[in-house]
């Protein structure tokens, strides 16, 4: 069943601040000081703009704020990323106003492999106030699933033959800082214990929009690579201190990025185009 559901949306005024960018450098292992006021926002670092301030009264049960639009419950407790769209029609300046649109757009409620679940699709719309029309547009797309493991998905290894790859090892301190800078305070990135006992996972998660930014960076730094658009599914569960490959080829509307864990199974896919 598939309704759209009446949710006040969140709409802000904030700046795009240089010190938060400076910050989102310094966790990728950049120089912060090759980042300055005036300059486009890297695209995919938009991301230190969609930190919700949901009140810690309001927060779910795990944590997570809902990006600051209060996200729905329905007796679902567990909650993971399934996938995301971002559409760049603009650049953002570092230091610059922006207005943010936050709202939910949709919920789906029906039968999943483990009972009862619901999809909750988020939209965000990020709009310089020097701008017209919006520089970016994402929809994040969020399972809300029963209490217990998630059932199994079938998986075989992918292959990591690639035109380009980069093998990367997120840690604790990683996934704090992008959490932090985000203000994404979902306990399966945060809390081990939460994980694995209440989850049911066996370690802390990497954030979905972690595996984007670093497919983003993976394109910017190293192939010199400007999105305008990108699709993403995540298909099974990235973990902490696990390598994960990031292989790169291009397809006919710009590259085509599979994100492979440390057993070479296809965890996600992103469509790029540039």
């Amino acid at each position: 069943m598939t309704m759209e559901r009446d949710s006040a949306p969140l709409i802000r005024i904030d700046s795009c601040a240089l010190a938060s960018a400076r910050r989102v450098a310094a966790m990728l292992d950049c120089d912060p000081g090759m980042v300055a006021d005036g300059q486009p926002l890297p695209r995919g670092w938009h991301f230190i703009l969609l930190g919700g301030d949901t009140r810690r009264s309001e927060l779910r049960g795990d944590g997570f704020p809902g990006l600051g639009v209060p996200m729905p419950d329905f007796g679902l407790p567990r909650l993971l990323l399934a996938g995301r769209s971002v559409r760049w029609d603009g650049d953002i300046a570092i230091g610059e106003p922006v207005e943010r649109d936050s709202r939910i757009e949709d919920i789906t409620e029906k039968q999943g492999p483990a009972g009862r679940m619901a999809l909750v699709r988020l939209r965000h719309a990020l709009r310089p106030l020097s701008q017209a029309q919006a520089a970016v547009i994402e929809t994040q797309t969020y399972a809300l699933l029963p209490a217990g493991p998630s059932a199994p998905r079938p998986a075989a290894p992918a292959g990591a033959e690639a035109a380009h790859r980069r093998r990367v090892t997120p840690d604790e301190t990683l996934l704090f800082q992008y959490s932090a800078l985000g203000f994404n305070s979902h306990k399966i990135h945060l809390d081990r214990d939460h994980a694995r006992i209440v989850e049911g996972l066996p370690d802390l998660v990497v954030n979905g929009g972690l595996v984007a930014l670093l497919a983003t960076e993976f394109l910017r730094t190293d192939l010199g690579v400007t999105p305008t658009a990108l699709r993403a599914r995540h298909l099974s569960p990235l973990y902490c201190n696990h390598p994960m490959t990031l292989c790169a080829d291009p397809a006919p509307s710009g590259w085509r990025i599979r994100v492979l864990d440390d057993s070479g199974v296809l965890a996600a896919e992103l469509e790029v185009e540039a």
